[in-house]
């Protein structure tokens, strides 16, 4: 059985003070959950909800990694940086940061290996265009993607990431896969999972649904047998819908 996870991803939202408020407030409702809970919080909010989450169920994360220990990288932030303050969790490969800042496959898969090198569990996101979901190549799409993030990483690491699959369409649109469609493409990139390291490591490997997933579709999501959790976007920012979704995924 593979643990359920729930993810929350701030994106360029919350400052400390919203931080501080969000956390103080999530925390106890979130309390008794047997699913992972993980808030991805902007570079300057990560020390503090690592302070604030001391003691609770609820685990902190960045939403960026560089592929370098250093030097000079206008921008980025370092694996070093990112512990110092208390992360423990890494999206890497987000769509958004596929769309407006030029990350690859390759740049995607530089980030990861340099995640997993330092000891943090990377959430790895893939996903398709709706253009790309109309003209039939989902499957292609997530293929090239699973594959090209994961090139020269071993089992054993693999087993230490979380895959998000995001529908890029279905981001910040309000619009969703279908239980089903979310369901039936998970369990592609589980067999792309399987094709790249057998059916153990795939069946082990957890992969979320990242499209939309909010308190009224949480259920239905969850049910499917694929399924094993949501990296949440807008939901994650209010703490009772948050924690319904937490809640729902046990």
């Amino acid at each position: 059985m593979r643990k359920p996870i729930i993810a929350g991803n701030w994106k360029m939202n919350k400052t400390a003070a919203e931080c501080r408020e969000l956390i103080t407030a999530l925390a106890p409702k979130v309390k008794d959950a047997s699913c992972d809970v993980v808030v991805c919080v902007p570079f300057t909010d990560i020390a503090l909800a690592a302070e604030l989450v001391k003691g609770t169920n609820v685990k902190v994360g960045a939403q960026n990694i560089a592929w370098a220990d250093s030097g000079a990288f206008t921008g980025e932030i370092s694996a070093a940086m990112l512990k110092e303050a208390g992360a423990e969790y890494v999206i890497i490969g987000h769509s958004e940061r596929r769309q407006y800042f030029g990350e690859t496959d390759a740049s995607v898969n530089a980030r990861l290996v340099q995640a997993l090198k330092n000891g943090f569990n990377p959430i790895v996101c893939v996903g398709e265009l709706l253009a790309e979901r109309e003209g039939g190549k989902t499957e292609q799409v997530c293929k090239t993607q699973v594959t090209g993030a994961f090139a020269n990483v071993s089992a054993h690491d693999a087993l230490k990431t979380v895959i998000a699959y995001e529908p890029v369409w279905a981001i910040g649109t309000g619009k969703t896969a279908t239980d089903e469609q979310a369901n039936e493409t998970i369990g592609y990139i589980r067999s792309v999972m399987a094709e790249l390291y057998g059916k153990d490591v795939a069946d082990a490997v957890r992969i979320q649904y990242g499209g939309s997933m909010n308190a009224k579709n949480v259920a239905g999501l969850m049910a499917q047998p694929e399924i094993d959790g949501g990296l949440i976007g807008g939901a994650s920012l209010k703490a009772d819908d948050f924690a319904v979704i937490v809640n729902a995924a046990d």
